[in-house]
């Protein structure tokens, strides 16, 4: 049995922090290093990377990943929501900006919040905590208002993939918590999405026509190699494990915290500018998250 906890501690909340920070900067390296390795061969490197080192950590750790535990078909479910969720987010990235595309991305915490409590009670929120989600994602769509004035039919279609990517987040998430994977360690169930991940995202790249390649600068490989070591494996393992002992609708407060510190490593550097906005929007995030996670 999976000893579950009906709220987070010091732990989980130190770890979403660092999460949500490191995914908030891998949005500046990914935008600092497109311009050298275009963004689906860089996850297609980044999720076989992810792959290579997870197999690692398991046999270091003695963790099955190919026993039969019936997990397989929720796992393969969690990896095709996945790859689908970048699917939609990179194709997105070519209809839409990237500052529309995040606000409509992170209604995914609603997606949670509104049909997890279906298969576990548990879960369900209450006035003040849906007053605090919504509080949080207006704090996430006043950061990036002065984008979502001008609207055409082509940043249309790619604001509905940003919003198909985010219940697919959403679903991935349900996956997770609502099939045998529940009962999964957080090293398989990370397994199953990078692994079909690593499979799909290639044939995707070359389907969009980018161009494969090995040569490239210095700091596209340390920018590579972060978002490999830190991010598709480090914090993406923390996630699973923090969904498999923590409530799933509070830990998803907590990603409206990653485009906040996209921004905030934009200012620090990217030399962009501090602005009112950004710190409103900062104190509508916390003090919604901080609602959220209230104790009844």
């Amino acid at each position: 049995m999976i000893a579950r906890k009906d709220h987070l501690d010091t732990l989980a909340v130190t770890l979403l922090v660092f999460c949500c920070a490191f995914w908030g900067l891998q949005q500046i390296l990914i935008k600092t290093t497109v311009g050298e390795v275009p963004p689906l061969w860089q996850a297609s490197i980044r999720m076989a990377g992810a792959v290579v080192l997870l197999w690692a950590w398991c046999a270091a750790r003695g963790v099955k990943l190919f026993e039969r535990d019936g997990t397989l078909p929720g796992g393969l479910l969690a990896g095709a929501l996945f790859a689908g969720e970048f699917t939609c987010i990179y194709i997105g990235l070519q209809h839409t900006s990237a500052s529309r595309l995040t606000v409509f991305l992170y209604t995914s915490p609603f997606v949670v919040a509104l049909l997890l409590p279906r298969w576990v009670p548990k879960e369900r929120l209450h006035g003040v905590q849906w007053f605090g989600l919504a509080l949080a994602f207006g704090g996430v769509v006043v950061a990036f208002s002065e984008s979502l004035g001008h609207s055409s039919r082509d940043m249309l279609l790619g604001d509905a993939l940003a919003l198909l990517a985010g219940l697919l987040w959403g679903l991935t998430t349900l996956a997770i918590r609502t099939t045998r994977l529940a009962t999964a360690s957080a090293e398989k169930t990370l397994f199953y999405q990078i692994a079909v991940t690593a499979a799909l995202s290639p044939f995707l790249s070359l389907l969009l026509g980018e161009t494969w390649s090995f040569s490239y600068s210095g700091y596209a490989w340390f920018s590579v190699a972060l978002q490999t070591v830190i991010g598709a494996f480090a914090s993406y393992l923390a996630w699973m494990w923090m969904l498999r002992h923590y409530p799933a609708t509070r830990i998803s407060s907590f990603t409206f915290l990653t485009p906040l510190f996209a921004l905030i490593f934009g200012v620090a550097l990217l030399k962009e500018p501090l602005t009112l906005q950004l710190m409103l929007a900062l104190a509508g995030v916390g003090l919604g998250i901080l609602l959220v996670n209230r104790r009844a």
